[in-house]
């Protein structure tokens, strides 16, 4: 149970870029995607702003026997895992097949599969899929299609846990390694800008209604006020330190520790989770705070949790204690594809040596974080932390460390 797990392939599909190497690039000069849906037409809606993966086009990345059973999110899945595959240097065909598994996660499975099976309810009559089959599918299909894809029969799961679940995934994958299986595909990818999926994000009450793309997201801010969905997210592929260096992989990093926690029900007088699962992931990987050299923050976009948040950095790391950036203001807020990304932007600080900005955000002092905000700022990087939430109150840190 002490193998130590690292990360030697990425795969990414953002909105500010599809590809790893786009997605930095735009990343590191604070290129934002935010702008009005195009997927559909969002005009009767309240919220009309969203982050887009552009350029995507399925019959370039998978074969068309794929493409009826599969929906936006799940081509775009599977495409980010060829890309992760081939980045860390892995034929999948000329390994075994039970030393290599799958964990992802969902959070908005479904719904554009869901839609279409009510579209087809309601032209033809006869044919009947419930939502809850339809959630239920989607909830597996990523990590089932992509392990039927690459002939992975090890550990396979899908956590579901709101946009704290990329987090969670990873974190289950290191379990896998620990436990023996050399290799997990792990991470998520998000995609549910379609009518249906948008009513349901609009349900929670969190969405900026902001016509304005650089002021529509803006958390730490005084003028924050819900924020922005996206599509898209990462794929990771993640293999025992041992077995990476003998086959001589390059290495983006490790992941060092995890904690998660679970907020305790409104008004009983107990404190947010998010502090105990920020100690959690630091005492996992042996780190102290002085050893955290940046946060990449959850950024809700929501003044309450935005204090929150805020306050257990404070608690954690001390008043502007460490430099704190939200790249997910440039994509929005990507559901279970907004943790695993983070962790892809933070494992590509770390190899640059420059924190990405936080755009369009106006830093409030009240919440005495040292912000990085408008252009990139070089500092000595070895370890980073990642955090997010989920609707529920969910929480998860994860801090990954460069390999020495």
């Amino acid at each position: 149970m002490s193998a130590r797990t690292v990360v030697t392939g990425l795969g990414v599909a953002a909105p500010n870029g599809l590809g790893t190497q786009d997605f930095w690039a735009a990343t590191r000069a604070g290129k934002s995607a935010i702008g009005r849906i195009t997927r559909f037409d969002p005009a009767q809606y309240p919220a009309r702003l969203a982050g887009e993966v552009p350029g995507f086009v399925a019959e370039d990345h998978l074969p068309g026997r794929l493409l009826p059973q599969t929906d936006r999110m799940t081509r775009i899945a599977l495409a980010a895992a060829d890309w992760a595959l081939a980045d860390a240097g892995v034929d999948p065909r000329e390994l075994p097949a039970y030393d290599m598994g799958v964990v992802t996660a969902s959070a908005s499975g479904g719904f554009e599969f869901g839609q279409g099976e009510l579209r087809k309810l309601w032209s033809q009559g006869s044919q009947y899929v419930s939502a809850y089959q339809s959630f239920a599918w989607f909830y597996a299909v990523n990590s089932g299609q992509i392990s039927i894809r690459n002939g992975m029969k090890g550990p396979s799961g899908v956590l579901v846990s709101d946009q704290a679940g990329g987090l969670d995934a990873v974190a289950q994958a290191r379990r896998h390694i620990r436990k023996g299986t050399p290799l997990i595909v792990t991470g998520a990818v998000d995609a549910s800008i379609c009518p249906w999926g948008w009513v349901a994000q609009m349900a929670n009450g969190r969405l900026s209604t902001s016509e304005e793309p650089a002021r529509a997201y803006l958390p730490f801010d005084e003028e924050a006020n819900g924020h922005v969905p996206g599509e898209g997210g990462a794929i990771l592929v993640v293999e025992d330190a041992a077995a990476a260096r003998a086959r001589g992989a390059k290495v983006y990093g490790e992941i060092a520790g995890y904690g998660a926690t679970i907020d305790p029900k409104p008004g009983i007088g107990r404190p947010p989770g998010l502090r105990k699962a920020i100690e959690l992931a630091l005492a996992d990987a042996g780190l102290s705070p002085a050893e955290v050299d940046v946060v990449f923050a959850d950024a809700a976009g929501v003044a309450d949790l935005d204090r929150i948040e805020a306050e257990a950095i404070g608690a954690v790391f001390g008043p502007r204690g460490v430099p704190v950036t939200a790249p997910k203001t440039m994509t929005g807020r990507l559901h279970s594809g907004g943790g695993p990304l983070d962790l892809a932007a933070a494992l590509l600080a770390i190899g640059e040596q420059l924190v990405p900005p936080t755009v369009n955000v106006e830093p409030s002092p009240g919440y005495g974080l040292d912000l990085v905000v408008s252009q990139p700022r070089p500092a000595r990087l070895r370890t980073a932390l990642v955090l997010a939430r989920g609707h529920g109150g969910f929480n998860s840190a994860m801090a990954v460390r460069a390999v020495r």
